[in-house]
């Protein structure tokens, strides 16, 4: 496999899944300090109904800037013009700054709005948990633009460990603070809520300077410096690098604006079926505020892969060869992990669930309900990626556009059927309908024939087949009911699961072919 995917593939899946793992491991002391079970769907209904407008106004401060800034610096670089893309970044980090000052402004007056229409019990607290993460985004768009510059120039070790920074100093402060405010001062856990997603602003101080520290340290380019300031030219690049990144602003968009769908539409649907606001949080909390958290971390895989492939494919876009071998080494590396993750997962997600909330059997069938959904998103992501990079950017955004309609078209009849999982249905659906057209594309476009995959995909349902009843059976016979109990339950059989799905790659020769070497089988 190209050892450039490879790296990158390690730092941005490093970077991605560490800071993800930190973000759903801090949640079973964060919320044991919460209290009861009513305190704990509040806790996360209010925490999530701030962080997904937090998402979108992230998306819309960075406009795509990040992937789009990524390609043009890789495109100037190759061919040779460092001038240009150092000034693409200077220009690129000043319209950010102004541009992440106007999205932090409008998320703390759209609060209000916002909370109303959540599903929340009590919108006063929701919209002042809306407005404690406003500030983050004035210094998220300039780290964005940071982290496009050492993309573009093929170094994804900062981007990186500077997730991982982020999210440990936050997930620090998250914890510190929401220990003083219940414990010390014995304040009502709310106010913890709402310290909890400042911790965002804190956050983002610490990763912004360690990327200020290594762009010092590691000056790109630096026997081409920019030319001095020329408004029309800067204005040009500008225009141009906005043009690319719009469809980079809508497609990266996507399964934030899905999720407040999700967020908006629900609350309503289900007054119209007469559930009371502390039920519709409650389901709410089920089927989308916790199972986020983990399936999180299986689209942060698609997206550290589709992410490393993007710069690679732009430099070989005019190489029908060699962009057939690029796509199918990301398409063959992403269904190698993604697809065994998800079983694994899929099969311990009442384990998983109780470790990380609270014992619940309809959570662990709402998270496995997800974790499918996941697997589509993440397909879906990894294949919108890849049209972008190839320039088919039109393409992308209107295949994630017909998503999103099919979307918003069924949440209501769905959710009307069968509430939080007709929410899940919808998703799922509309996410074929964009694996469909997206994956039809590049078969079609680039003659990438997918029947070579059958092996890792026949090897998967193998995989399936031993886990689901293997699972069924030892459920059968014992049932964790406690955190502790969960965890090593999980831990145990999640590692023989993995042990058995390594046999077979070895088994079939898969790993070898795909990374090189052999697992667990030493064969010659």
């Amino acid at each position: 496999m190209n050892k450039k995917i490879l790296s990158g593939a390690f730092w941005l899946s490093a970077g991605s899944i560490v800071s993800r793992i930190l973000g759903v491991i801090y949640l079973i002391p964060w919320l044991m300090m919460m209290g009861s079970s009513q305190h704990i769907a509040t806790a996360q209904a209010l925490f999530n109904s701030a962080y997904t407008p937090y998402a979108l106004f992230i998306s819309l401060g960075t406009a795509g800037f990040p992937s789009a800034i990524a390609r043009r610096v890789a495109y100037y670089n190759g061919r040779e013009e460092y001038g240009k893309s150092r000034e693409l970044f200077r220009s690129g980090a000043i319209l950010m700054g102004i541009s992440g000052l106007i999205c932090g402004a409008l998320l703390f007056l759209l609060a209000p709005l916002i909370a109303r229409n959540s599903p929340v019990v009590s919108i006063p607290a929701a919209t002042r948990a809306i407005r404690m993460v406003a500030p983050a985004l004035v210094l998220i768009p300039l780290m964005s633009v940071m982290r496009g510059w050492f993309q573009g120039n093929q170094d994804l070790k900062p981007f990186g460990v500077s997730q991982v920074i982020e999210q440990f100093v936050r997930v620090i402060f998250i914890l510190g603070a929401s220990y003083i405010v219940i414990f010390t001062l014995h304040q009502p856990f709310q106010l913890a809520v709402q310290l909890s997603v400042f911790a965002a602003f804190i956050g983002a101080i610490a990763g912004f300077a360690y990327l200020g520290g290594y762009y010092r340290r590691h000056p790109y380019c630096a026997d081409a410096p920019a030319a001095p300031l020329d408004l029309g030219r800067t204005t040009h690049l500008m225009a141009l690098t906005f043009y690319e990144s719009v469809p980079f602003l809508f497609v990266g968009s996507g399964i934030t604006l899905v999720q407040l769908v999700d967020q908006i539409f629900f609350k309503q649907i289900m007054r119209q079926a007469h559930y009371s606001a502390s039920a519709i949080q409650y389901i709410y909390t089920l089927f989308s505020a916790n199972p986020a958290k983990i399936t999180a971390i299986v689209i942060a895989l698609a997206t550290a892969v589709s992410e490393t492939s993007l710069p690679l494919l732009a430099a070989e876009k005019d190489h029908l060869a060699k962009v057939q071998k690029l796509i199918s080494q990301n398409l063959a590396y992403l269904l190698l992990v993604l697809l065994p993750i998800v079983i694994i997962l899929a099969a311990l997600a009442y384990e998983v669930n109780l470790v990380f909330y609270t014992r619940s059997v309809l959570g662990g069938n709402y998270l496995r309900f997800n974790l499918t959904q996941s697997l589509l998103m993440a397909l879906g992501v990894n294949g919108l990626t890849i049209l972008q990079a190839l320039r088919y950017s039109k393409k992308a955004m209107l295949y994630m556009g017909l998503g999103l309609v099919t979307k918003i078209v069924l949440q209501y009849p769905l959710v009307m059927l069968a509430n939080g999982r007709g929410a899940i249905m919808a998703t799922n659906i509309a996410y074929i309908v964009i694996c469909l057209l997206t994956y039809g594309k590049i078969v079609r476009q680039f003659k990438i024939g997918l029947v070579k995959y059958w092996r890792i995909v026949a090897v998967n349902l193998v995989f399936l087949a031993i886990v689901a009843p293997l699972s069924l059976v030892v459920s059968h016979f014992y049932l964790p009911m406690g955190k502790v109990s969960a965890f090593i339950f999980a831990a145990v059989v999640g590692l023989i699961m993995l042990g058995i799905y390594l046999v077979l790659i070895d088994l079939t020769s898969l790993s070898y072919r795909h990374f090189g070497r052999y697992f667990i089988l030493k064969r010659h």
